[in-house]
């Protein structure tokens, strides 16, 4: 008995060494993404990829990183391959990644097929959902082997947003205009996930009905719509001065408590700030509504 005991066991690690090592994800372009192994050496094509894979417990991968990577702290002495829209493919083939991490909208155009001929794995990331932040964590988590990291994070991430849609969807809504950009004015439609935040709290974005993710548009438009709040995102930590300028049109619903500010790093990139984002964002648009 012992010795069949012994030989299952045997077998038994034998099987899993077998399948344990190779590892297949979906990516976000729909593509099976296989590596022999969980990836060691890994290249990421754009700054919000870089803190994502901090989050899956996998940062200490990290053998090439594009400038502004610049979260957590780690990531900023990280060796640089270029920048988003500009990487260098021999820099990249030189840091021996065994696995690539590209941006699929910000890359450029044909970008996967100038990195494919590199012969190392490629995969896509593209959120454009909140729940895709913790999809993309779990899915990275996997592809570096750290599954028990990112699980615990991803879960972190659904509980904390699941709260904030239980404490604010029910709002009073309230109109907001998203000022990415003052010059030109810049805002967002309703596919973009900041606007998904403004509605997670309770709001609702003036131009969702845009036709495009990130439209440029004109002082007579934002006046025409009247949004009880204008929220500001475009400079840190800092209030934008020129969220002020606002202030010389007073038929605006805003001017009365509805001039608000947000760090755009916690609400503009797909990472697990937007959680931290989101919160600020809910706790002060519900100041508004209440009048406090």
């Amino acid at each position: 008995m012992k010795r069949v005991l012994a030989l299952c066991c045997l077998l038994a690690g034998y099987a899993g060494t077998l399948t344990a090592g190779t590892v297949t994800v979906e990516d976000f372009a729909g593509r099976s993404v296989t590596v022999p192994e969980p990836a060691r050496r890994i290249v990421a094509l754009a700054p919000h990829i870089v803190e994502n894979l901090y989050s899956a417990g996998a940062g200490d991968r990290l053998v090439g990183v594009v400038s502004y990577s610049d979260f957590p702290i780690q990531a900023r002495s990280l060796p640089r391959v270029g920048s988003f829209n500009a990487f260098s493919l021999e820099q990249i083939l030189a840091s021996k990644p065994d696995l690539i991490l590209m941006w699929g909208s910000g890359n450029g155009a044909g970008a996967l097929e100038k990195l494919e001929r590199l012969g190392v794995p490629v995969y896509v990331s593209e959120l454009r959902s909140l729940d895709d932040i913790p999809a993309s964590i779990r899915r990275l988590g996997r592809l570096a082997g750290t599954e028990a990291h990112s699980e615990t994070e991803a879960q972190r991430l659904e509980d904390g947003f699941a709260r904030l849609a239980g404490e604010f969807g029910a709002a009073a809504p309230l109109s907001v205009f998203y000022q990415i950009w003052h010059q030109p004015l810049q805002t967002v439609n309703g596919v973009h996930l900041i606007s998904q935040i403004i509605t997670l709290c309770g709001g609702r974005n003036i131009f969702a009905d845009a036709a495009t993710l990130a439209p440029r548009i004109n002082l007579e438009s934002v006046l025409a719509r009247n949004p009880r709040v204008i929220v500001a995102g475009g400079m840190e930590t800092a209030h934008p001065e020129w969220l002020e300028h606002w202030r010389q049109y007073p038929g605006l619903q805003a001017l009365n408590g509805g001039l608000l500010s947000v760090n755009p790093d916690l609400i503009q990139r797909p990472t697990a700030r937007a959680l931290d984002g989101a919160r600020d964002l809910c706790s002060k648009l519900e100041a508004v509504r209440t009048g406090n």
